[in-house]
């Protein structure tokens, strides 16, 4: 019998404390990006704010307010707004691939032309301190909020072309590690709906011994407040 024992349907979760740094457009929050494999979900637990997104179908925003589900497939640019305490229950697709190394962030195009450009723009200092790796997370999040907000311009001039260009940067940004993504998907992803799929064939075969071997998980975070994306995450090992 095939089994699963992470989170259901391999979908992972972070506590989120969405970042209250300004930034240049007068606004408080985290770093624009998106994923190229994952869906992604918010389940707003306190505070209030927005999510604005871009696609190729235009600028949108989502007020967030405690009790709203918002989600968003590959491909959405997402951009957290914190206007009072913000707080997200982040659900990840993929065994939390999106804090695993899919997501691009929204940098100016000088930043995109290679992987050695955009590391160094977006890399946190592993052994600095926290006020050196705060500063990196700002000067980040601050580029990604001059390259989000030159996408959004030309989308709402009706210039889809510099989406464009950011989809096909970001694409070959990744494509060096989409190998170690599948076998993530297959450990995780493809498992679980194996899983399922053995089961559903014992039961329409009459056999419900795989139910003895149920079992129960509990688990804390595994990191408190990591500089992320968007905000300081609690990170659960899923």
């Amino acid at each position: 019998m095939v089994t699963f024992e992470g989170l259901p349907g391999a979908v992972a979760v972070s506590h989120l404390r969405v970042y209250d740094w300004p930034t240049e457009d007068g606004l408080r929050g985290g770093t624009p990006h998106l994923h190229l494999t994952c869906s992604e979900g918010y389940v707003v637990v306190g505070g209030g704010g927005s999510v604005q997104t871009l696609t190729a179908t235009g600028f949108r925003e989502t007020p967030l307010s405690p009790g709203a589900l918002v989600w968003f497939t590959p491909g959405t640019i997402h951009r957290l707004v914190n206007e009072d305490g913000l707080r997200i229950l982040v659900l990840m697709q993929n065994s939390g691939l999106p804090e695993a190394g899919d997501a691009v962030l929204t940098l100016p195009p000088r930043f995109l032309a290679g992987p050695a450009l955009y590391r160094e723009a977006t890399a946190l200092p592993a052994d600095g301190t926290e006020a050196e790796q705060e500063r990196a997370a700002r000067a980040r999040r601050d580029l990604a909020i001059e390259g989000f907000l030159a996408l959004r311009a030309a989308a709402e001039a009706g210039d889809p072309e510099p989406l464009g260009a950011f989809h096909r940067a970001a694409a070959a940004l990744v494509r060096p590690r989409t190998g170690d993504w599948r076998e993530r998907w297959q450990r995780g992803a493809a498992a679980a709906s194996e899983a399922t799929r053995t089961q559903l064939d014992a039961l329409a075969d009459a056999d419900c011994g795989y139910l003895a071997e149920a079992s129960v998980h509990a688990e804390r975070p595994s990191t408190l407040g990591r500089f992320g994306m968007c905000g300081r995450l609690d990170v659960y090992p899923g």
